[in-house]
């Protein structure tokens, strides 16, 4: 089928609603968690509470007890790590602090639109259909 693709107006209304419709059904998609709590599905952002432990534990495997060795062991670590280790820190350190900032009080959460929360779930699909039928009912 060959279509016009000449602006008018009934090919702007078309694009318009097309464009409402996309943007009312695209949501920001987020799972807080933990290695405790594996969830399925994908997110369009996974914050894990417990990667800057993790992160941590990663430094301070087999120190020395001398403090001051200890200290330069891990010195060298995050030197050796470089960027991508800070920026690895500094992502993790950022997503608790969001996740502290939406106030979740329990583990795992799907957080949709940073509005909406469902606690315990684990399955991101099952989350997003309860969240779309409350969003139904709601005016």
């Amino acid at each position: 089928m060959l279509c016009s693709l000449s602006p008018g107006p009934n090919r702007c209304l078309a694009l318009a609603i097309a464009l409402c419709a996309s943007a009312a059904s695209a949501m920001d998609i987020w799972v807080i968690t933990d290695r405790q709590h594996p969830v399925q599905g994908t997110p369009d952002r996974l914050i894990e509470l417990d990667a800057p432990a993790r992160i941590e534990t990663e430094l301070s495997t087999d120190l020395p007890r001398d403090v001051q060795q200890a200290s330069l062991l891990v010195q060298q670590r995050l030197k050796h790590g470089g960027p991508a280790l800070e920026q690895r820190l500094a992502r993790t350190y950022q997503d608790v602090t969001d996740a502290w900032s939406l106030g979740i009080t329990s583990l795992p959460a799907i957080v949709v639109d940073q509005r909406y929360v469902v606690y315990g779930e684990p399955g991101v699909a099952k989350a997003i259909a309860r969240i779309e039928a409350y969003r139904r009912t709601q005016p």
